[in-house]
């Protein structure tokens, strides 16, 4: 006999275990989605992060190349005693060029250059033809007005005699008066002509007028020379004294207070720098040059041993009054406008400000400040005309200068 199992309304096994596996990778997968999701929306936001700081990096690069780039030093400090250099030629005490006073030829020198003389030396002597001839014309004619004196003296004398006894009227006593007195005046000119033509005789023998050396001498034997002034004729020879010589400096008006004669002085040769030589400040002019508005100051400089050469170029250093301090800046620092000099300034946050400065002395490669700035300033070099207060500029120390 065959069983019948009924049938059952019961799912089979497989299919009431298909549904919990379902809802397991339901649920992997939403978690997959969501690490999936948050990855994007992170790499998302990291890409955007990145591309933030770039874009800021670019930015800051963009701004900061921009940016003018400039050199700056610090100010000096100055010297405390202040004094003014000046270029100037040292001169002979005395100093002369010698003409001819009278015309001929040159006969003779007897002094060259480098010679040293004396007061009353001879140094040339020179021919005078014509002159001796006019001379002993004039001697001749000295002599024949004398004659003429003497007739008119013995006649008057006579005349006189002859008026006591009424033998002549009074008219003609007074003619022959008047004829002694015209030869008496005709003897003074004579003789005045005489003196003038032996004087132009005596100027051929040229003598030295003082003690001194001989700087130049122009003439050789046989040369013409003639009497004149020095636009007229050429000079003979050149002399100076040089045991002591001097020196003429314009101070500019701003100093021209600080100037007193008794000051001694600093001269310094261009061949020897090291070896300054001692002066003494002899004379102040009263007044200001109008053209150059300087005071005109002379300089006594001893020189008893005669190794400073009449002539050379040497720069005077002048002590000034006072000792006011003074910051040396470089002259391509200064700016110069209508209203006076000024510098650009760098501030610590790399701002720049222009700044009125007053200035001291031109030392050359330096420039003194004596108001407008302190050591610790950062001062542009060479600020271009375009630069604006308030600027932001790369601000770079500058290399130190070599020694």
């Amino acid at each position: 006999m065959t069983l019948h199992t009924p049938p059952s309304n019961d799912p089979p096994a497989l299919a009431v275990s298909a549904l919990p596996a379902s809802s397991g990778a339901l649920r992997r997968a939403r978690r997959l989605g969501l690490v999936a999701l948050i990855l994007l929306l992170g790499g998302a936001g990291v890409r955007t992060y990145v591309n933030a700081v770039h874009a800021k990096q670019i930015e800051d690069g963009t701004r900061e190349r921009a940016l003018r780039t400039v050199l700056f030093t610090q100010p000096k400090g100055g010297q405390g005693q202040r004094t003014v250099s000046l270029p100037a030629t040292l001169k002979g005490r005395n100093e002369t060029a010698i003409y001819a006073r009278t015309n001929g030829y040159v006969q003779a020198w007897k002094k060259d250059i480098g010679d040293r003389v004396r007061q009353g030396d001879l140094l040339a002597i020179i021919d005078t033809p014509e002159v001796d001839q006019d001379l002993a014309q004039a001697r001749a004619t000295l002599t024949q007005v004398q004659a003429r004196l003497a007739l008119t003296q013995s006649s008057l004398a006579r005349w006189e005699g002859l008026r006591q006894s009424d033998a002549v009227s009074a008219q003609e006593l007074d003619e022959r008066r008047a004829a002694q007195q015209q030869a008496q005046a005709d003897l003074a000119a004579a003789q005045a002509h005489v003196r003038r033509l032996q004087q132009l005789h005596d100027f051929g023998r040229i003598t030295a007028p003082f003690d001194g050396v001989v700087v130049r001498r122009s003439v050789e034997v046989g040369a013409l020379v003639a009497a004149g002034s020095a636009t007229t004729t050429r000079e003979l020879f050149y002399l100076a004294q040089s045991d002591r010589l001097r020196l003429t400096v314009a101070v500019p008006q701003v100093h021209a207070a600080d100037i007193q004669p008794g000051k001694d002085v600093s001269i310094k040769l261009l061949e020897r720098p090291q070896a300054p030589v001692k002066g003494v400040v002899t004379r102040v002019s009263g007044g200001l040059e109008v053209a150059t508005r300087s005071l005109q100051v002379e300089v006594s400089v001893p020189n008893a041993d005669g190794k400073l050469l009449p002539g050379t170029y040497v720069e005077v250093s002048l002590p000034l009054s006072g000792s006011a301090k003074a910051l040396l800046v470089p002259p391509n620092t200064l700016q110069f406008r209508q209203d006076g000099p000024r510098v650009a300034v760098v501030d610590a946050h790399n701002q720049v400000s222009l700044r009125a400065v007053k200035l001291g002395r031109d030392l050359g490669r330096s420039v003194e400040v004596t108001s407008g700035l302190s050591p610790q300033d950062k001062v542009v070099l060479n600020p271009p005309d375009t630069i604006d207060a308030g600027e932001r500029v790369l601000a770079k120390a500058a290399p130190p200068d070599k020694p």
